[in-house]
């Protein structure tokens, strides 16, 4: 969804974060920068799911951590999860991301790749021009994603291998539960373990527990909150 600068006022803007202090401050923000512009905000996953789907914004600004619903505690698994089904939905729609947790986007580098419209990514720490470039890039249907931490590595992690991870290290469950919330056997379970391990170069070590070595490395390398 290609968008001509000198047409700002025509923008239809979505900024997303649980923050209000932080989220009033970016509208703030992007206001001077376009006067002109319509804003919506969203506080959770569903609230914005609900505003796209009503007023279909020319780009969506959008922390990763963010709560599924208003009361819950904000995690960047669900804001990934909402970039995910955002952008299957809606190819061509433009993304800044905005957020301190933007190496949680290495699980869905393949989204990413594939995805049509303008996506770009603004650490929470980069200074306003910075950030509102990174925004005029989105609109331009732009991708820059070169501060994401691993996104250009060799790392490929299948779903069903982070699935394992986010069962073991988020819910805190055994092998043999997990290979019951996953329909499959222990032993494929254990296959999971030992194919994750060598895509994160984990293998065992004297004295070293391996599970403790993934957690780490899968923490690391942003596959796990």
């Amino acid at each position: 969804m290609k968008q001509d600068l000198s047409e700002k006022i025509l923008l239809n803007i979505l900024v997303i974060d649980d923050h209000e202090s932080v989220l009033n401050g970016t509208v703030e923000v992007l206001r001077q920068h376009y006067p002109h512009a319509k804003f919506s905000t969203a506080t959770n996953a569903n609230n914005a799911l609900e505003q796209v789907n009503i007023i279909q914004p020319d780009i969506v600004v959008m922390d990763l951590s963010i709560p599924e619903n208003s009361g819950v505690k904000a995690r960047p698994e669900i804001g990934v999860q909402l970039l995910r089904t955002l952008m299957k939905n809606y190819p061509n729609f433009n993304f800044v991301i905005q957020s301190a947790h933007v190496r949680t986007l290495v699980r869905i580098r393949p989204d990413i790749d594939s995805h049509k419209g303008g996506f770009t990514v603004a650490d929470k720490s980069l200074a306003t021009p910075e950030m509102l470039t990174r925004v005029d890039w989105a609109l331009q249907g732009l991708t820059h994603t070169k501060d994401i931490k691993g996104i250009h590595t060799g790392l490929e992690v299948k779903p069903e291998w982070l699935k394992v991870l986010i069962l073991a290290f988020e819910e805190g469950l055994q092998d043999k539960i997990i290979a019951e919330r996953m329909c499959i056997s222990e032993r494929m379970v254990r296959h999971y373990w030992s194919k994750l391990q060598d895509a994160l170069n984990i293998y065992p070590l004297e004295g070293k527990n391996i599970r403790i070595q993934t957690e780490m490395r899968a923490r690391e390398e942003g596959l796990i909150d």
